[in-house]
């Protein structure tokens, strides 16, 4: 498992050759050919509404012109970063019952269902559809897992991005084009912001701590202390982890006070978008948001990297997969070829706020931040975001999630790093 999740969660040249991850001669052990497909194909997604709903929505087009003999069946369940929906899905494959295609974030998330040996191998796929050469070196590398892969990614997102509101920064004395170079300058911008009157950083419950949690440790501790939680090489009970769950502790002073009421991401975006908040911590799938809703980047807001994380990319990827047993095999390939085409990539990401996996989709028209998404992602430092399954299995997400949730009521340092290093150790064994 570690050397697993050191190839998963680890920082570029990981080593591996285009051929390797390409899969060289193995082949999925269904026959199906996406040309032959017809019928309805049942893709499961948490993508249910709002801008994530209008993304899907785009890709679907593209996907009804591709095959026109197809018919594509919505099967999404609604909750940001798939909260809701992985527990779903989970019943549905162990009962047997899987869908043509499901969502998973690409990473070790994908690690559980290929040891439940749920899902196919897609490196033939890859090879038939040239797409080793059309996706990012390092991208394939986090999709291979001993030498195989298992989904085609639709996008790369970005978790280390703060959203902030121009006016309510310019209340507060705080220079909207300068945001704060570490944590230190940022909470004292926040201190500020909350003099001022207004909640210094938003937040929702669940997983959007979990994301704030995770910004925080990025910021403390480097990319190498951060990658080195989830390979063994930091000590969650070390004092430099110590300093970071402190800093956490710090920054959920400044939130709203109803965040643990809040069942999703969009609420505490909201906050910033009417002036009642600052800042919120939020993956890129925010700027679609900010978009769908007419306000213009500069003016009414402004974005930047979490402080202390400039030159750093906290990397996720939304995926879909081919699960063994699988009603309609043909059509969920159909749907993956579209998934990872270039015209596909272009339709769903325009709208979805992220970039494309594809290197040849075209961006002439994208966003201004989108622009700037591709251009860091080209030459920053990669990591593997935690909330969003690039860092972790599953399983280890979901008991360390618990923990944090813990302590935003507790605030028990050693609590958490105690509970933080337990988890760790199970799960790396």
């Amino acid at each position: 498992m570690r050397r697993r999740l050191s190839l998963l969660a680890g920082v570029a040249a990981l080593g591996l050759t285009l051929a390797g991850c390409g899969g060289g001669d193995t082949a999925p052990s269904d026959t199906s050919n996406a040309k032959d497909a017809s019928g309805k194909v049942g893709v499961f997604t948490w993508w249910a509404d709002g801008s994530e709903k209008a993304g899907l929505d785009a890709l679907v087009d593209v996907f009804a012109k591709d095959y026109p003999n197809v018919t594509f069946d919505n099967l999404a369940v609604a909750g940001g970063a798939g909260s809701q929906a992985k527990s779903v899905l989970a019943a549905q494959l162990k009962a047997g019952n899987p869908p043509d295609s499901f969502q998973a974030h690409a990473g070790a998330e994908l690690q559980d269902y290929i040891d439940a040996d749920q899902l196919e191998d897609l490196s033939g796929f890859y090879k038939d559809n040239d797409l080793t050469s059309q996706f990012p070196k390092d991208l394939v590398d986090r999709l291979t897992v001993d030498g195989k892969i298992y989904s085609v990614p639709s996008n790369i997102h970005r978790a280390n991005v703060v959203w902030a509101n121009v006016s309510v920064l310019k209340k507060a004395g705080v220079d909207p084009e300068k945001p704060a170079a570490d944590l230190d300058g940022w909470f004292a911008d926040m201190d500020k912001i909350k003099a001022s009157g207004t909640i210094p950083l938003a937040v929702a419950g669940s997983w959007t701590q979990v994301q704030l949690f995770e910004n925080i440790l990025l910021s403390s501790l480097g990319t190498d202390g951060y990658n080195g939680l989830w390979d063994g090489k930091t000590d969650w009970k070390s004092a430099e982890v110590t300093k970071a769950v402190k800093a956490y502790e710090k920054a959920l002073s400044y939130t709203n006070t109803d965040r643990d009421s809040l069942s999703d991401w969009a609420p505490a975006t909201q906050l910033v978008q009417d002036g009642a908040a600052a800042y919120n911590v939020m993956g890129d799938w925010a700027e679609a948001k900010f978009a769908q809703d007419g306000d213009k980047p500069g003016v009414d807001y402004v974005y930047f990297p979490t402080p202390g994380t400039a030159g750093v990319f906290d990397f996720l990827a939304d995926s879909f997969t081919l699960p063994k047993g699988a009603p309609n095999p043909a059509g969920a390939k159909a749907w993956l070829t579209t998934i990872g085409s270039a015209e596909g990539q272009t339709a769903f990401n325009k709208v979805k706020g992220s970039i494309p996996a594809n290197t040849t989709a075209k961006t002439d028209d994208f966003s201004e931040y989108q622009k700037s998404a591709i251009k860091d992602f080209s030459q920053d430092k990669i990591v593997s975001s935690l909330a969003h399954g690039a860092a972790v299995p599953v399983a280890w997400l979901n008991d360390l999630s618990t923990a944090v949730s813990k302590f935003g009521g507790d605030k028990n340092v050693d609590g958490l790093q105690t509970s933080a290093a337990a988890i760790a150790a199970k799960f790396a064994k």
